[in-house]
C-alpha cells in the first residue's frame, strides 16, 4: 500500500518582523532584525532587556473570554490566516475533522504569573494549563479531530509538524493543524534568564564573537493535509512534508553532547523517512541559536550527516533576523522553509562578520540569495536534549 502523502496548503504567522505571512517573508529576506528594547513588562532587574516582541498587532478573532493573553491571541491569529489561506475559514461554518496539534514552551504565561500571585480569575485557572490553547482552536475555528498539545521545549514547532504529518499518514484525518506560540512575560523572562543562553549584543548564529541568543514570542501554524484530499478541494499545494523525525540526545538538560550525535541522527531519520539521499537536500535551515555550543554542534552534526556535501549546502538561521520564537520557532522556521522553494530566495544569516574555523559551512552570509529549490530539511533542538527535523520538498505536479 502506497503511503499516505501529506502537503501544507495554508499558512500563518505572527512574528517580531511581521504579523503576516507576506510581511514576514518580505523583512526576512531583507534581514530586517525583529529585536528590540522589552516594553511589554518592565525588564528592570533582568540583564536581558531586548527580545523579539511582536509589535502593531491587531488580532481579528474574539476569543469571548476576558482579557485575551497576548499568547492565545497569537496562535488564534496564526491559525485563523492558516485556515484562510487553505480555503477552510470562513468559506465554511461545519464542523471540519481536522486534527490539533501546537506546542508551546510556557502557554498563557500572564496567566500563570496572576495564578502564582494569588490574583487569579477564574479565566486564568482555565488558561494556565496548556490544554486550554487547544480547547479554544478547536472550539472557535469548529475542529474535531485529535488534538494535543505539546511542550517539547524549543524542538516542540518542528515535532508538531511532524505528529500533524503522521496523523495524517495514519488514516485517522485528512487534515491536521500544525502550530506553535509563545509569549514574553515576566515569568517566563525569569526562567529563559536563568538558563544564561542569552546575550546582550546582537545574535550571531555561527559568527567567531558570537554571545547567546535572544527569546522572542508569536505564533505560526500550518494546515496539513492529505493530498489527494487537497487535490479534491482544489487548493493550492505549497510543499510536501516528505519526511521528519524526532529523539533525544540522553545527555544533559541544556548541553548538547559535542559531537552532535542526536542532532545528526534527528537528520539522517528524517531524510530516511523521506526517501531521500543527503545530496538531494539543497538547503538546510538551521536550528542556529547564536550560542557557543549549539552552533559548533549543529556544524558537526552537518557535517556527519552530508560528508563532503555539507560545504556545498547553503545554511541560514532565521534566528539571526527573528530570534528565538520557542515553542513557534519550529513552525515560523518551516513556514521560511516553504517559501524559500516557493520563491526561489535564500534568507540570509544576518550579523555575520568573523568566520569561526569550528563553524565553516555556507552560511549564506547578510545578504539574501536566488536559487533553485527543491529539498529542504529544517532543524531543531531544544532544552532537554529533543531534537526534531523535517524534510519538506516541491510538488509540481500540483503546485498552481
Amino acid at each position: 500500500m502506497n503511503r499516505i502523502r501529506t502537503v501544507i496548503t495554508g499558512m500563518g504567522i505572527v512574528s517580531p518582523i511581521g504579523c503576516s505571512v507576506s510581511e514576514f517573508w518580505n523583512n526576512l529576506i531583507e534581514g530586517k532584525y525583529g529585536i528590540r528594547p522589552i516594553t511589554v513588562f518592565d525588564p528592570a532587574g533582568f540583564p536581558y532587556k531586548q527580545a523579539g516582541e511582536v509589535i502593531d498587532f491587531q488580532p481579528e478573532i474574539n476569543a469571548g473570554i476576558e482579557p485575551v493573553d497576548r499568547g492565545l491571541a497569537f496562535i488564534l491569529e496564526a491559525v485563523r490566516q492558516a485556515l484562510v489561506d487553505a480555503k477552510l475559514y470562513p468559506e465554511t461554518s461545519t464542523i471540519i475533522p481536522a486534527g490539533i496539534m501546537l506546542s508551546t514552551n510556557f502557554g498563557s504565561a500572564i496567566a500563570m504569573e496572576n495564578v502564582l500571585k494569588g490574583t487569579a480569575s477564574s479565566h486564568d485557572f482555565l488558561k494556565s494549563g496548556f490544554q486550554y490553547s487547544a480547547d479554544i482552536v478547536a472550539r472557535i475555528f469548529k475542529l474535531s479531530g485529535p488534538r494535543i498539545v505539546q511542550s517539547l521545549s524549543c524542538s516542540g514547532g518542528t515535532s508538531a509538524i511532524g505528529l500533524a504529518a503522521g496523523l495524517i499518514r495514519s488514516g485517522r484525518v485528512d487534515i491536521a493543524i500544525a502550530g506553535g506560540y509563545d509569549e514574553l512575560s515576566t515569568f517566563a523572562w525569569s526562567g529563559l534568564s536563568a538558563l544564561r543562553t542569552m546575550t546582550t549584543d546582537k545574535i550571531k548564529p555561527f559568527d567567531k564573537n558570537r554571545a547567546g541568543t535572544i527569546f522572542s514570542e508569536g505564533a505560526g501554524a500550518l494546515v496539513i493535509e492529505n493530498i489527494e484530499h487537497a487535490r479534491k478541494r482544489h487548493v493550492r499545494c505549497y510543499a510536501e512534508v516528505a519526511g521528519y523525525a524526532m529523539n533525544n540526545n540522553a545527555f544533559h538538560l541544556t548541553a548538547p553532547p559535542r559531537d552532535g550525535t542526536g542532532s545528526a541522527r534527528v537528520m539522517q531519520e528524517a531524510l530516511l523517512d523521506a526517501g531521500l539521499s543527503p545530496d538531494s537536500v539543497d538547503h538546510i535551515n538551521a536550528h542556529g541559536t547564536g550560542t557557543r555550543d549549539n552552533d559548533v554542534t549543529e556544524t558537526r552534526a552537518i557535517k556527519t550527516v552530508f560528508g563532503e556535501y555539507a560545504s556545498k549546502i547553503p545554511v541560514t538561521s532565521n534566528k539571526s533576523i527573528i530570534g528565538h520564537m520557542m515553542g513557534a520557532a519550529g513552525t515560523a522556521e518551516a513556514i521560511a522553509s516553504v517559501l524559500t522553494i516557493k520563491n526561489g530566495i535564500i534568507p540570509p544569516t544576518i550579523n555575520y562578520e568573523t568566520p569561526d574555523p569550528e563553524c565553516d559551512l555556507d552560511y549564506v552570509p547578510n545578504v539574501k540569495r536566488k536559487a533553485s529549490i527543491k529539498v529542504v530539511l529544517s532543524n531543531s533542538a531544544g532544552i532537554g536534549g529533543c531534537n526534531a527535523a523535517i524534510v519538506l520538498r516541491t510538488i509540481e505536479e500540483t503546485n498552481e
